[in-house]
């Protein structure tokens, strides 16, 4: 055994978490800083984004989680990953690892982090029970589940144990692998440490509306087994039983501090090595950061107090000084189509503290702000259901509001704050970034952009939630210096993408290169060229793969069709409004089983079928054009889908045709390239069925005719559609339709939601109606007959290239065999499909392989 030379500046980092990486990074962003750092971590992976982890289950890969690999391959570090420090001698300062390795060290740096719980009942370690913590407990659970519905024959009962942040994250992850699933919290509400009563009423109501179970006030007092020892029921202290396949223990965290007390160092008796403000634990010679640490008595599970912590810890080893600002418990949760927010003082402890509130159950919101008795100073607030104030009140708490603070609460109230936000005010609390950092980027910087912010500062780069309003206060800023943002679509443009739009309609180009030539410089890149890709279609109409503009496609419409994450494609035949005949079911189906394709039914009320190889796409577009279908604009920035309800055609409620005009909408928009995807709804009654309000344009029926919604959307930051107007009969509602998306198309940013080409429109809402229904700019002649237009020119682009065989041509298997598949595409069997297999599959040698039928791979 041998141990290292110790330097002066010798650092050893005990933990590769999130935590223990940006302390090495700012170890070494330092100017002049020389340390010799060594980190060990337990995990055999690099460090990676534990906030967002639940997007494991929605496709993301093990690197897509990784962070900044630059950071531990410089040359100042060596890190040992899958070692796990044993001992610590303090006398000798110097750790021993499981390998056998001793290293020394000057200061010795615990980021160990915190270890699940499970709760002491019979049968929490059964085979089937899982914490939900790190990269290695999703992959087993995705494995679990994979495994066991094999096995079963039928989707799998799951359970959650604990209804916490973490346990709704965990249940969302369940949902998506086609689990059913019943949250069990021991409290009276979800999310009891971040809400009130009220809050999580609404919010159980927002979880039960997605399909997933809650029991409340309920504790499990035992797990039993089936015959082959895996997890079948739970038992609770009502008595009653519960079966389930598979149970998930999100019941809390502990701090991991089993080294620092087996080195005699001072630890909470809650657990946590007890630090001061400069993150010092009992030995000078040892610092503590992250969850492991303890300081004022806690020891929190949040990432955003972890990143302070090692900031701090890193500006002390570099002689500066630095204190600890204390806990920012500020959450926000990550669980697709629930909106929930909590800061500062949410349950109102602060003496004589008044609340705001605003309630609308129907829909699922639930508002409240926390204010000093004077009603001026922010607190804090509880956001569910809407939390798109999330990013301007939350830097605010201790400041004052300037306003009435109703305002941030209504519908239709602003969301921004109406004073400048004051210097200490923090805008990103993942990497305590405050309003004054930002400015000082601006002024001392030269940052004139978030992106350049985000570099400079980390403002923005963990869980993205502030970056809104980061570019809001460059904007500011700049205005401050007598300069303004570029809205240079990229560096070859100095004009923004509704300047590009309007100097192509008037010069008349019809190619990229006599664009640039005349409005550019250089030769483009994927940010201007798959916008004026988007451009030349509207104004000039060709395919999308003809000539030139072949070449600026991005991915998907570069072969009309969806890429998936193993490389293969997705293909969604149109269904306008939803509507199928029973042989087109029964061709959809002979299809997916021919060419061995995994069928899913979309949000949007189509069917889409998955692992089609890239020289297979022409022959599944002949046989959907021969059955009577197109592909469908499922893949680019165009209108996707409109869904509809079944409206009064069959619906006791409904009292106009929804589907007749779903159909219609569709069929009229089909092919309609735009700035950013396109969503459309037709709801036949007032109970909203097709979602209506969450699409770019909603129409609902009623009794005197169609109302229009404009500017809803899901994804990110999910917003309701606003009524743009009221009881339009059958031309009117189309003729309306047509000026906005003609508008929208002209003058919105590049990659920008009509939700926020909306909010930022002169005028709001009203301003758009002067345009589009009192003609207000003059433009409406034109909007009607460029909509004229692309309806009279549309062509169904998938049979025209089954008609050209050059484009054909672009359809040939990379490896010059049409009969020859990919050699890396393989699958596992699934609920009866196949789905890719993973890396770990994969080496198993037991998976299935492409190939014109599948077979067995041994």
């Amino acid at each position: 055994m041998s141990a290292r030379e110790s330097t002066s500046d010798e650092i050893v980092v005990v933990g590769a978490g999130m935590v223990a990486h940006r302390f090495v990074e700012s170890v070494l962003r330092s100017p002049g800083a020389s340390p010799r750092v060594t980190v060990i971590g337990d995990e055999g992976h690099l460090p990676y984004d534990r906030v967002k982890l639940t997007s494991f289950f929605a496709g993301a890969t093990p690197s897509d989680l990784a962070l900044e690999e630059s950071v531990f391959s410089d040359s100042r570090v060596n890190f040992s990953k899958g070692d796990r420090v044993l001992r610590i001698d303090r006398s000798a300062r110097v750790v021993h690892t499981r390998s056998g390795d001793a290293h020394r060290y000057d200061t010795l740096v615990l980021a160990t982090g915190s270890t699940a719980l499970r709760p002491a009942v019979d049968g929490a370690d059964l085979p089937g029970c899982f914490v939900y913590r790190t990269l290695d407990d999703v992959v087993a659970i995705e494995e679990y589940v994979a495994k066991r519905q094999a096995a079963l024959g039928r989707p799998l009962r799951g359970t959650v144990i604990g209804g916490g942040l973490l346990g709704l994250e965990a249940a969302g992850a369940l949902q998506t692998m086609n689990v059913g699933c019943l949250v069990v919290q021991s409290s009276d509400r979800l999310m009891s440490a971040q809400l009130d009563l009220p809050g999580g009423t609404i919010l159980r109501r927002l979880i039960e509306s997605k399909g997933i179970d809650v029991r409340t006030g309920t504790r499990t007092t035992r797990v039993d087994a089936d015959a082959s020892g895996r997890v079948a029921a739970l038992q609770f202290d009502d008595g009653a039983m519960h079966e389930t396949d598979i149970v998930i223990f999100t019941v809390g965290v502990r701090a991991h501090d089993a080294l620092a007390r087996e080195a005699q160092l001072a630890v909470h008796p809650t657990g946590g090595v007890l630090i001061d403000e400069r993150c010092r634990t009992a030995d000078p010679h040892i610092l503590a950061i992250g969850e492991v640490a303890n300081y004022d008595g806690r020891s929190v599970g949040l990432v955003a107090p972890g990143y302070a912590m090692a900031e701090v810890a890193a500006t002390l080893l570099l002689g500066g000084d630095a204190t600890f600002p204390g806990y920012d418990d500020s959450t926000k949760l990550k669980l697709s189509g629930v909106d929930v927010a909590s800061f500062g003082d949410a349950m109102a402890t602060t003496p004589h503290a008044l609340d705001v509130v605003f309630t609308d159950p129907v829909n699922g919101v639930y508002k409240k702000l926390v204010l000093s008795d004077d009603a001026k100073t922010l607190l804090g607030g509880i956001l569910v259901g809407d939390a798109s104030a999330y990013g301007a009140l939350r830097p605010l708490v201790g400041a004052a509001l300037g306003g009435d603070p109703a305002a941030y609460l209504a519908p239709a109230g602003g969301s921004e704050p109406t004073t400048e936000l004051p210097a200490e005010a923090v805008v990103c609390s993942c990497s305590n970034v405050t309003a004054g950092r930002i400015r000082d980027a601006v002024h001392e910087d030269g940052c004139t952009d978030a992106a350049a912010v985000k570099a400079c500062t980390k403002a923005g780069a963990t869980c993205g939630s502030c970056i809104f309003m980061v570019k809001k206060i460059v904007g500011q800023e700049l205005v401050k210096l007598g300069q303004t943002a570029s809205e240079g679509l990229c560096e070859h443009f100095a004009m923004s993408r509704r300047q590009l739009f309007d100097a192509v309609r008037v010069a008349g180009l019809s190619t990229f290169s006599a664009i640039i030539a005349r409005f550019g410089s250089g030769r483009g890149c994927d940010v201007c060229k798959p916008a004026l890709a988007s451009i030349l279609a509207v104004l000039v109409g060709e395919h999308v793969l003809d000539g030139e503009n072949a070449t600026l496609q991005d991915t998907n419409d570069h072969v009309m069709a969806n890429m998936q994450k193993d490389g293969t494609y997705s293909v969604v035949p149109r269904m306008p409004g939803g509507e199928v005949t029973p042989a087109g079911l029964i061709a959809i189906g002979t299809i997916a089983d021919t060419y061995g394709l995994y069928t899913k039914i979309t949000g949007g009320q189509r069917i889409d079928m998955f692992g089609a190889r890239l020289e297979q796409l022409p022959q599944i577009w002949q046989r959907l054009v021969d059955a009577g279908f197109e592909s469908g604009q499922a893949y680019g920035k165009a209108l996707r889908t409109v869904k509809s309800c079944v409206g009064s055609t069959w619906c006791r409620y409904g009292v106009l045709d929804a589907v007749g005009m779903a159909v219609r909408l569709e069929l009229r928009y089909r092919g309609l390239r735009a700035p950013h995807k396109l969503k459309v709804g037709v709801s036949g009654c007032a109970r909203e069925c097709a979602e209506a309000r969450s699409k770019d344009v909603g129409v609902i029926a009623t009794e005197t005719g169609w109302n229009m919604y404009v500017g809803g959307n899901g994804g990110f930051s999910p917003r309701h559609a606003e009524l743009l107007a009221a009881d339009l009969d059958d031309e009117g509602l189309i003729r309306a339709i047509d000026r906005f998306f003609m508008y929208y198309i002209r003058t919105a940013d590049r990659l920008q939601r009509t939700a926020g080409w909306c909010a930022e429109l002169d005028g709001g809402l009203d301003g758009l109606r002067e345009v589009i229904f009192d003609d207000s700019l003059g433009i409406c002649d034109d909007l009607d007959a460029a909509m004229a237009l692309h309806v009279d020119r549309y062509e169904d682009e998938w049979a025209a290239t089954l008609k050209d065989p050059a484009k054909l041509r672009r359809f040939e298997s990379f490896v010059n065999a049409t009969d020859t598949p990919d050699p890396s595409l393989a699958y596992v069997p699934e609920r009866g499909q196949v789905r890719p297999a993973t890396e770990a599959e994969k080496q198993s040698g037991s998976v299935l392989i492409a190939g014109t039928t599948l077979e067995v791979r041994r």
